[in-house]
């Protein structure tokens, strides 16, 4: 899968010689020509870098990039300013907004190639990500749990798992899926962020499926805020019918009718507090039976190791 790279500017000619100079690396290449019409791109397509302008009409590129940095699922997206300016000012600004690089215009084309390579380097290093909810994958989560447990210091690893999912996927379809993905992503972010310690890790392992990596003594309130803030978003997820039942219209493989209810979130949470954990298949492993009991509750839930913290 290539590239995806949006350039941000209002002028077309200048817009144009970036797409000259991008088409050597052969990368796909999406245009805003300002910074709202920016925002709605970067919120609905998954991206992995973006070109940025400093001055632009409707909203500048500052703004803009303050907006994408201050939000949970976005910030982690390269930013490079492009300036038609070399002040010192204008640089600083830019860097303290969020950007990741910046580069003057006129811009020499060998070093604007140079530097998206760099950046996008590094931010696979770092990140290893997801590509819908930007979110750290399976490398970083299977270090991070391997980091845990060779410390040998308390821990909880949260899996998270939407109820309904598939169903709801069926009826709606894939992007509004998508759009669920995505804004539990936030939902976890949000509730690490308050409640978390600053060390405190949220991975995206695949399709519906989370982790939040915390410690023991947080992990309840991580989870309550979890299912209190998507109980109170998953609603909007539907039409106003299907709201209103309280559930969805489905079929099983005999092609039978079924009322299936709306999504709901499941967590089990896996500690070290009574069992000694020597491996990270071992997580996983009572991970699943956790979860399989919070499912069971036919609502949002969440079961603690050895049913300690159960809510039903």
């Amino acid at each position: 899968m290539n590239t995806k790279i949006l350039i941000v500017d209002d002028d077309p000619d200048i817009r144009d010689v970036l797409k000259i100079t991008l088409a050597e690396e052969d990368y796909d290449i999406i245009e805003a020509g300002n910074g709202e019409e920016a925002l709605g791109i970067i919120r609905s397509k998954p991206l992995d870098l973006v070109l940025l302008d400093y001055k632009m009409p409707k909203m500048d590129g500052l703004q803009l990039c303050g907006l994408i940095k201050r939000d949970l699922l976005l910030a982690h997206l390269p930013i490079i300013m492009v300036t038609g300016k070399g002040e010192i000012s204008d640089k600083i600004d830019g860097i303290d907004s969020g950007a990741d690089d910046y580069i003057v215009k006129p811009f020499e084309p060998k070093e604007l190639l140079a530097r998206i390579r760099m950046v996008l380097r590094r931010t696979q290093r770092d990140l290893e990500a997801n590509p819908l909810t930007r979110l750290p994958g399976n490398i970083a989560i299977l270090n991070e749990l391997s980091k845990c447990i060779e410390r040998k210091k308390p821990f909880a690893v949260c899996y998270v798992d939407l109820d309904k999912f598939k169903a709801y996927n069926d009826k709606y379809g894939f992007e509004h899926g998508d759009d669920v993905i995505r804004e539990t992503a936030r939902i976890l972010l949000g509730a690490a962020k308050e409640y978390g310690n600053p060390q405190d890790f949220v991975g995206h392992i695949g399709g519906d499926d989370f982790v939040v990596i915390t410690t023991p003594d947080i992990a309840d309130k991580i989870c309550e805020k979890i299912i209190h803030d998507f109980d109170k978003t998953s609603p909007a997820f539907y039409n106003q019918e299907d709201r209103d039942n309280g559930f969805i219209v489905g079929y099983d493989r005999q092609n039978q009718i079924h009322k299936i209810r709306l999504l709901s979130v499941s967590i089990g949470v896996v500690t070290n507090e009574t069992r000694e954990i020597t491996h990270v298949a071992q997580v996983g492993e009572i991970g699943a039976e956790l979860k399989k009991l919070a499912k069971s509750a036919e609502k949002s839930n969440y079961v603690k190791d050895k049913r300690q913290g159960n809510r039903t």
